[in-house]
């Protein structure tokens, strides 16, 4: 990397089995299997993995952020946040415990004097959330590509340029997890009948499970039962 040339950072951030929580990542997928760039950019799929993103975060001068955001608007909505006022739209609603670990990395990094200079967060208002296992909305997949050309004009005003693939990488070329590609993942999923669809069945089973009458009453129970003599 030459003197004075940006480290860029464009990061898909989310939870692909929570339905549109998935946008982050499928945006940087596609953003992977059509542009190519130079050395000085890195596309990444940083799915839910908060702090540990941190020296990622640190090593930027620019960085692009794709996710699932709750901005209070119509379902599928694309809406881009710049700035100083990133933070506050990840924080606002919270649609997901990663989007609180993605402020804290955001803070962590001011913290320690390597916030980017450049900051764009591209969201899009989810459609729907509780379908554990479920794949994007087609409102939401449609807005992947809009993403990706905002991603792009972002870059060229900082003179940095994509180069459009000749040929589009095969699935099997992913920079995310090979078993959650978008064909295996919706071509794989099991009809309603044998896939619960707001949880794990094997921690939730899906026929008939309910929490309990009094959940204090019960929590009080069994801490007296741990005071009582063996």
């Amino acid at each position: 990397m030459g003197e004075g040339t940006p480290a860029v950072l464009v990061l898909g951030i989310g939870n692909l089995l929570w339905a549109d929580e998935g946008f982050g990542v499928r945006a940087v997928e596609t953003l992977h299997q059509h542009y190519c760039f130079s050395d000085n950019v890195k596309v990444m799929d940083g799915g839910t993995q908060g702090v540990y993103l941190v020296q990622h975060i640190r090593d930027a001068d620019i960085l692009i952020v794709f996710d699932a955001v709750d901005y209070g608007l119509p379902p599928g909505t694309l809406k881009l946040v710049h700035g100083d006022e990133v933070p506050k739209f990840l924080g606002a609603k919270k649609i997901s415990l990663h989007q609180t670990g993605f402020q804290e990395v955001l803070a962590m990094a001011e913290m320690l004097g390597d916030y980017p200079k450049h900051l764009l967060l591209i969201g899009v208002q989810p459609v729907e959330l509780e379908d554990y296992g479920g794949s994007l909305r087609p409102a939401v997949k449609a807005q992947i590509a809009p993403a990706i050309d905002a991603a792009l004009t972002f870059l060229e005003k900082h003179d940095v340029f994509a180069e459009m693939r000749c040929d589009q990488l095969g699935e099997d070329d992913t920079i995310a997890s090979l078993e959650m590609t978008l064909g295996r993942y919706e071509g794989g999923r099991p009809d309603a009948v044998n896939a619960f669809r707001h949880g794990d069945s094997r921690v939730l089973a899906g026929d008939g499970w309910s929490g309990p009458d009094d959940f204090d009453a019960e929590v009080a129970e069994m801490v007296a039962r741990t005071g009582e003599p063996r």
